[in-house]
């Protein structure tokens, strides 16, 4: 989340980025979860490509071009990476070639993770992402579908975390997160 835009001001390529992400990891979550009778990873293969991976590797771009490093390196690698597994989803690979593939997007999380500038928001974000991730990876290497369940639901809160983070920016929300909450911070997107 950019520390650089408060509630008060317009919306910015990082609140369109995090919208994006957020939508993004709710579907796949979803899609992992199987709380929704047909709806499985593969339903959220189109939303992955365009808003996933094009949308967010476009504002990568635009992040990068605005001088915000951190979001641009975010938005572009994940937008590698959902468009990446979007044109894998379809089984073309084995599953430990996609369990490899997960836990080396997992380490992008996890830098993203530690890189966040946000505090515990934006770092919760990630990290939940990057718990997801690893948890399918081993759901792949295991050829168990638990771990694929429960990484559904870590993404699926990852991406409410990160759509409830844009949503406040354009709300004019306050948001509550570590000591920026103590100072009277408002959401930052």
């Amino acid at each position: 989340m950019d520390n650089g835009v408060s509630a008060g001001s317009t919306a910015s390529t990082s609140t369109l980025g995090h919208m994006a992400l957020g939508l993004t990891l709710l579907a796949f979550g979803i899609g992992h979860t199987g709380v929704i009778d047909g709806v499985t990873a593969a339903s959220s293969v189109s939303l992955a490509t365009y808003v996933g991976g094009i949308a967010l590797f476009v504002l990568g771009i635009l992040e990068f071009r605005g001088g915000n490093g951190f979001n641009g390196t975010a938005f572009a690698g994940l937008g590698a990476f959902w468009f990446t597994w979007a044109a894998g989803a379809d089984g073309k690979v084995s599953a430990d070639a996609a369990g490899a593939f997960l836990v080396l997007f997992a380490l992008l999380g996890l830098t993203l993770t530690v890189g966040a500038a946000s505090g515990l928001f934006g770092q919760g974000v990630y990290g939940l992402f990057t718990l997801s991730l690893v948890l399918l990876a081993v759901g792949a290497f295991a050829d168990s579908g638990m771990p694929a369940k429960i990484a559904g639901w870590v993404a699926a809160v990852a991406g409410l975390l990160a759509w409830y983070g844009a949503t406040a920016v354009l709300a004019h929300w306050p948001m509550a997160a570590g000591r920026a909450s103590r100072r009277g911070a408002v959401a930052t997107g």
